[in-house]
């Protein structure tokens, strides 16, 4: 129990330590997922060991950004947020295809992700 409590902590920590986004969100050419939360939202830190696995699944392949709103005040006006966690997903052009409000297990995520990949793919090999 601790340990699990210590590793949920510390995977929160990771996420919401880095920086928002370093660069332009969603990434130009690439299928991205903007994980929009904050550090204080319950479900948002039940996201984070979620988020920190997907990461690493995709790497290389999609692009998983997250932005705490608490810190970036213009995120909420910017994405059109209305409550938290919120993710967004764009394909390879940008456009956004996919939003989910609240909680989002792994296998939703990578439903959505494997199909705009999938698509991506599709569209390269024409």
């Amino acid at each position: 129990m601790v340990r699990r409590l210590f590793l949920s902590v510390f995977s929160v920590f990771l996420l919401y330590s880095s920086p928002a986004c370093a660069g332009e969100v969603p990434v130009p050419g690439r299928v991205t997922m903007v994980d929009i939360g904050a550090g204080t939202c319950i479900p948002c830190k039940m996201m984070a060991p979620v988020i920190e696995k997907v990461k690493g699944l995709y790497e290389g392949r999609a692009e998983i950004v997250f932005i705490d709103m608490r810190k970036d005040r213009e995120a909420p006006e910017k994405f059109g947020i209305s409550a938290i966690p919120t993710q967004i997903f764009h394909d390879g052009s940008g456009r956004e295809r996919s939003r989910h409000v609240g909680f989002l297990d792994e296998a939703g995520i990578r439903k959505i992700l494997d199909t705009l990949l999938s698509e991506a793919d599709g569209a390269s090999a024409r």
